[in-house]
């Protein structure tokens, strides 16, 4: 069976994107966007945990007992996490103190363990890398951008650059990452909606079109 890359990486980024389509992963999502570079940090770090778990999880999907595949599932994704905290505690250590608790507890990040149990364990392991990288991206993007917001509105700057000293200190607090998240998820839906709609109107009309006109387009 022919693997579309191409449904991955949309379902990935923008159909079932995690944070703003399947709401997962919400604990780091509110804790971590203070800051936009705090996105780009978790965003990489849980990428990088998708993709190599997937890619274990799906090797081993023929071997794993099903009594046990869930607490296989999280031996593996724990392997992998503790990797990425010794390689950011050695070489990244201000990141690596800036994701704080939230980093360990990638382990029990439902975004992993959702992916390795609906996708992975049911894929080859090219498809299982693709969607764990493009879940990984989709993740990242919504992170950054909502960091990038707060950050901007919160404490008047970007990537830890001064832009000017007006600052709404609201988006800074817990309150104001909730605020941002739900209208991040709100503008997200419209937008999806709007183009759903639009895709069904243009399928429609081509469906009442000559076989001929059909073949042009």
């Amino acid at each position: 069976m022919k693997t579309n890359f191409k449904k991955i990486a949309m379902d990935g980024v923008i159909t079932s994107n995690p944070t703003l389509k399947l709401v997962l992963g919400t604990c780091p999502t509110l804790a971590l966007t203070t800051l936009a570079m705090n996105g780009i940090g978790m965003g990489a770090a849980v990428t990088f945990v998708l993709i190599c778990s997937n890619v274990f999880v799906s090797l081993l999907r023929n071997v794993i007992p099903d009594k046990v595949r869930i607490p296989a599932f999280v031996l593996i994704i724990a392997t992998f996490v503790t990797i990425v905290r010794l390689v950011l505690d050695k070489f990244l250590p201000t990141i690596y103190e800036s994701l704080g608790l939230y980093l360990p507890l990638i382990v029990v990040n439902c975004i992993i363990l959702a992916r390795a149990e609906s996708f992975a364990s049911k894929n080859g392991v090219l498809a299982s890398a693709a969607d764990g990288l493009f879940m990984g991206i989709g993740f990242t993007l919504a992170l950054t951008i909502m960091g990038a917001s707060r950050e901007i509105l919160g404490a008047g700057s970007i990537f830890g650059v001064h832009l000017w000293d007006f600052k709404i200190e609201f988006f800074a607090k817990s309150a104001g990452a909730f605020f941002t998240y739900g209208t991040f998820i709100a503008v997200f839906g419209f937008v999806s909606y709007l183009l759903h709609k639009r895709k069904k109107i243009k399928s429609f009309k081509l469906s009442r079109l000559p076989e001929a006109a059909k073949e042009e387009n």
